[in-house]
């Protein structure tokens, strides 16, 4: 399955590891579409594009009647929403990746990475948001198809928000192989919601036929074309059972989709994993997913009939490990994985795990990269960028000075995380870092602790400081089964070239079959030495 390699240096063990020392910028920017801009969350036009969130949130959400909609116009309707391509595997290998679709430096740096270690795979699956910012059909030739255009196998998807906006309609062509405008509904909330929402509401664009016919020729093998059969599907893969589920915009299930899940969940004996737009873990806590009509998905996930060993979940973007130990001794894996090419968000911003009242989860078994100390240093230096004015300020003979004012070196950012949460900093070197007074007044500016006053650097999202160079902080999994054993591998992918050859492994978790029939999980033999925990 996974061949025996030279172990890497990851960010858990040196900065180096991180990509905070890239001498050579890898070789993905060859790959980027000539002529296109970074994608940028300032631009007001992508918001606008992404309205849909804001009016589904105030005058009601219409998803679950319009995946209904879908659903009811599709020719496996009556049937089970499985795909059996891989049933009679003994063995299979699944890569995974979230929130991928930026199509600028952030999402193609993951590419080279990709194709060296999950290249070989059966299959890849994408959880939550192929396409930023709204989904459009002609989105998808630069967001989809070029950058996995030398990926040999199937990729198969669930939607995230963003892929709502354009209310499913470049996902389902793409996807589903299904063109057709989206069904009308009237949706959910009193007559005057209904008015406003439908008159803001974004429509579909209409995909241009040259575009759809020319980034198809990018993916022109049928192993390569292979359509699913709806926005919610389970993948009979051998060994396993995938499950994929969709969240639409707010991150509940309809009715119907609850059915399905619980129907597909009780009948196949086999281990299954979970794979869902919106993490059931995440930040510190527990989103266990509602179902219309009552009752949630992790309820779902958590019965002992359902044989349940994992669930992997897109929406934010970074790496979480949750190791969720069950009042009967079962241990159920929660992941999230949206680190494939968007914006990042931050880690420095999750509490202590042992303080944050999740039951069966400690800090111990709990992992997220980028580390909590690295999140805050690069956060740092963006927010330097932003509030340095750029090339102007840089003109103007002042912007280095603001740069180096702001930004807060990777070994005294673990420092700092390393007091608030009372945890010692992971890697060694950073435990004797001396932490200066500017770093302590940028750090309480950028990121006050619980109870101080925000100032008004706080507004400042995730989305406004994107960033399109090393260290990116990118991250994709990649999933192996056997009858016995079931290996996921999370790589990083920095934008450095020595990594992009050789993606650092960030985390390693392994489940074995035990005489019983039930899973066990393991970390402790992929652990580097000396290395406890995330600061």
């Amino acid at each position: 399955m996974i061949e025996a390699q030279t172990r890497r240096v990851s960010s858990r063990e040196s900065p180096a590891g991180a990509g905070w020392h890239c001498r050579h910028p890898g070789n993905f920017r060859a790959l980027l579409p000539h002529g296109d801009r970074p994608f940028s969350w300032i631009n007001p036009v992508p918001l606008w594009r992404s309205r849909n969130d804001t009016l589904a949130r105030l005058f009601g959400d219409p998803t679950n009647l319009m995946r209904r909609g879908w659903v009811g116009t599709l020719p496996g309707r009556h049937h089970d929403f499985t795909v059996r391509d891989y049933a009679e595997r003994s063995e299979i290998s699944v890569a995974v990746l979230g929130d991928t679709g930026e199509g600028d430096g952030s999402q193609y740096a993951v590419v080279p990475g990709l194709l060296k270690e999950d290249g070989a795979t059966d299959f890849a699956f994408i959880v939550s948001d192929v396409i930023y910012p709204a989904g459009g059909i002609d989105d998808y030739e630069n967001k989809f198809y070029r950058p996995y255009q030398d990926y040999p196998g199937p990729i198969y998807a669930i939607p995230g928000n963003h892929d709502w906006y354009d209310s499913l309609t470049g996902f389902m062509f793409n996807f589903c192989g299904v063109l057709r405008r989206a069904p009308g509904v009237v949706g959910p909330g009193p007559v005057w919601k209904r008015l406003l929402r439908d008159l803001l509401w974004r429509r579909a664009p209409r995909g241009q036929e040259s575009v759809i016919e020319r980034m198809q020729k990018l993916r022109p093998s049928p192993e390569q074309r292979k359509h699913q059969p709806g926005p919610y599907l389970a993948i009979d893969a051998g060994p396993v059972l995938l499950v994929g589920i969709d969240t639409g915009i707010i991150g509940d299930i309809d009715r119907d989709q609850g059915e399905w899940l619980r129907r597909v969940s009780s009948t196949s004996p086999k281990p299954k994993i979970l794979l869902t737009g919106k993490a059931l873990y995440v930040n510190g806590e527990h989103h266990p997913g509602p179902i219309e009509g009552g009752g949630t998905v992790d309820d779902i996930v958590l019965d002992p009939a359902h044989n349940y060993i994992a669930a992997i979940g897109g929406d934010i973007h970074n790496y979480q490990r949750y190791p969720v130990t069950l009042e009967d001794g079962r241990t159920l894996l929660y992941l999230v994985s949206g680190g494939g090419g968007a914006f990042m968000h931050a880690t420095h911003k999750i509490p202590n795990i042992d303080d944050s009242g999740l039951h069966g989860v400690t800090e111990a078994g709990f992992r997220c990269y980028p580390l909590r100390g690295d999140s805050l240093s690069i956060f740092s230096r963006n927010y330097g960028r932003l509030l340095s004015f750029g090339r102007l300020g840089n003109r103007l003979g002042f912007g280095r000075l603001l740069l180096r004012f702001w930004f807060i070196p990777p070994d005294q950012a673990a420092a700092i995380m390393s007091e608030r949460l009372k945890l010692a900093a992971t890697r060694p070197a950073d435990r004797k870092a001396r932490v200066s007074w500017r770093s302590r007044l940028v750090a309480g500016w950028i990121s006050p602790l619980p109870g101080e006053v925000h100032g008004p650097l706080q507004p400042i999202y995730s989305e406004l400081l994107d960033w399109n160079d090393p260290p990116m902080f990118k991250n994709f999994l990649r999933l192996d089964a056997t009858e016995q054993e079931v290996t996921i591998t999370c790589f990083a992918a920095t934008g450095c070239l020595e990594q992009e050859t050789a993606p650092p492994v960030e985390d390693r978790v392994t489940a074995a079959r035990q005489p019983d029939g039930t899973w066990r999980w393991s970390t402790a033999a992929t652990e580097p030495a000396g290395v406890p925990g995330s600061e």
